[in-house]
């Protein structure tokens, strides 16, 4: 009780600014000319190693985005990737540059590095630069959309979240669960009244930022050994003065992150945590306050529901403060729907996998990835 009690009141004053949170974005569908006035201003990067299963939908999806260049920026694939990027170049509508990015060099990540490599080689004449990975989905309208929003609201760097695209069992089970972690940790997207300099959110999946404040960064520097780059940057960021966005963007992108129950657990849940963007102090108190909202309150409720002493007024109180928090998350459900193209059976039973998604948190708080996205680090 003494940890879930403030833990909810946290959670009631977190949940109850979610109204005020900025509209999701629309796509806009620009005229040409304002199209061709736009077109100069953007050069997305995109980074890829083995991604020949996914980067043709991407690129698809590109096609007829307001954009001045895409930089694919390849990692030494070894399953065509590059070749696949070769042979689009000649007709692709966009100008599209294949960059095979330098041997890693020590104390970088090899997601950072690739866009750090692909915004060295944009053309300086643009005013932003778009990181999209590949296995983004980008509807259409996105740049103009995106870019348009950025610039009305003044944003030196801005992200997207995306609607997510599930399709097995096990991923609709696990990954709302784990979604749930941020929202308990940092609000709704788009709530202007939740970050502090040090708390802000990002996705490197649709990540903009206007090429001066990536300049006066330098680049991915500050973010290089970082296995949450996006967030890593986008709070280093803040405190020093920008002005930084989350915003939803579910209408404008989709994402297939990961095929199996098996990798969203052993990829996504790797870096969930954010420790590589926040101090030791607070992802520690992130993990209790986890604990207490969403690894308690169902095996709680469990334990008290067959050992209930008639005397004892506490239990009694836990057990209907957890039964409360177990209400709310099955709200939570509801509210979470429309961040997915498709739900099936498992996903209205994904506040099950509450347990596990904590316990994974912990995991990850409490080690240091050894392999990532193909690559293996000492």
């Amino acid at each position: 009780m003494l940890l879930q009690v403030p833990a909810t009141l946290v959670l009631l004053k977190r949940l109850s600014t979610a109204r005020d949170r900025t509209a999701p974005l629309i796509p806009l569908e620009p005229s040409a000319e304002a199209l061709a006035k736009q077109s100069p201003q953007v050069s997305i990067v995109i980074p890829t190693l083995n991604e020949i299963e996914r980067l043709p939908t991407c690129l698809e999806g590109l096609r007829d985005q307001a954009a001045k260049e895409i930089i694919v920026v390849d990692s030494r694939s070894q399953d065509g990737t590059p070749q696949y990027v070769q042979k689009l170049q000649k007709d692709f509508p966009i100008p599209l540059r294949l960059i095979t990015d330098d041997p890693l060099p020590d104390g970088w990540v090899g997601r950072p590095w690739a866009l750090h490599t692909g915004f060295l080689n944009s053309d300086p004449t643009s005013e932003w630069v778009l990181g999209i990975d590949a296995d983004t989905l980008p509807q259409k309208g996105l740049v103009a959309s995106f870019v348009d929003k950025a610039t009305v609201d003044n944003f030196d760097i801005v992200s997207l979240s995306p609607k997510f695209i599930l399709k097995t069992a096990g991923e609709q089970w696990l990954q709302p669960a784990l979604l749930i972690t941020l929202i308990f940790r940092f609000g709704a997207t788009g709530d202007r009244t939740q970050f502090t300099e040090d708390r802000v959110m990002a996705n490197g999946q649709c990540f903009l930022s206007k090429r001066a404040k990536l300049v006066e960064l330098n680049g991915y520097e500050l973010a290089k050994s970082s296995f949450c780059d996006d967030v890593t940057l986008a709070r280093a960021a803040a405190q020093r003065g920008s002005k930084v966005g989350f915003l939803d963007g579910a209408a404008l992108m989709q994402v297939r992150m990961y095929t199996s129950m098996a990798e969203t657990w052993r990829e996504w849940g790797r870096s969930l945590d954010l420790k590589d963007a926040s101090t030791p102090n607070q992802t520690f108190a992130d993990c209790l306050f986890l604990t207490a909202l969403q690894g308690l309150p169902i095996p709680m409720l469990i334990a008290l529901s067959i050992w209930q002493p008639a005397s004892s007024i506490l239990m009694n109180i836990l057990f209907w403060l957890n039964a409360f928090l177990v209400f709310i998350r099955c709200l939570l459900v509801f509210g979470i729907r429309t961040s997915y193209t498709e739900v099936g059976f498992w996903f209205w039973l994904s506040p099950l996998a509450d347990p596990i998604a904590v316990i994974r948190i912990w995991i990850s708080a409490l080690t240091k990835p050894k392999s990532w996205r193909g690559r293996t680090y000492s």
